[in-house]
């Protein structure tokens, strides 16, 4: 699986998105961007994250947070059932992890609002472990490129999960994650996806199909 992580990582530069969530390590910073991100496009988040974390720079402060505070921020991305699961996190943290985010994903699960996807995504982008991470569009490339005919919610699949655990076995799995978002954002889209420029046409199953 290298070779395709490979691949996606070398010619990132041509279909990089940049936010401000990424040029963090933090894992707080990280579990509040993908909060927010749920549901949200990524320009409407940014401004409001910025806005947040200057309230709220750390998950004591936010554990000490006001409902209605809070929810000023959660309403104005059409979060309005959101702002309980920001501050319950916060306070399982600090009550059971004296503020320090667990390093594996069975502990990150335990905290309120945090699901697989949230709990992948601090581990590759804070500890830069070899964790898989799938959405809707990593599961939608991984069913294309293996030719697996899956239909439905396939994020939960088994084989999916398995493929992704293949994929991110990876040294830098920060890395991988950021390019593997973006080239299934801008490329491998969910319609009308641009294989004439997709960089792992000669790999692709999906792809040979549609050229015969």
């Amino acid at each position: 699986m290298d070779l395709i992580a490979n691949i996606i990582l070398d010619n990132w530069k041509n279909y990089q998105r940049h936010f401000f969530w990424r040029n963090t390590a933090d894992p707080y910073e990280i579990m509040i961007a993908e909060f927010m991100l749920q549901r949200t496009k990524a320009n409407q988040v940014e401004p409001i994250y910025k806005n947040f974390l200057k309230q709220y720079p750390n998950v004591e402060k936010l554990a000490k947070a006001r409902f209605s505070s809070v929810s000023k921020y959660t309403s104005s991305l059409g979060l309005h059932k959101r702002s309980s699961c920001f501050i319950d996190a916060a306070k399982f943290i600090v009550y059971y992890f004296n503020g320090i985010y667990p390093k594996t994903r069975n502990e990150l699960l335990l905290i309120p609002g945090i699901g697989d996807y949230v709990a992948g995504a601090i581990l590759a982008v804070c500890y830069n472990k070899p964790e898989y991470v799938i959405d809707s569009n990593i599961a939608r490339f991984i069913n294309r490129f293996y030719d697996l005919r899956l239909t439905g919610e396939i994020r939960r699949k088994k084989i999916i999960i398995e493929k992704a655990r293949e994929l991110f076995n990876y040294y830098n799995s920060r890395k991988f994650l950021f390019s593997i978002l973006d080239f299934t954002a801008l490329i491998c889209k969910p319609r009308n996806p641009d294989c004439d420029s997709c960089i792992l046409e000669d790999n692709c199953i999906y792809e040979r199909k549609q050229i015969n």
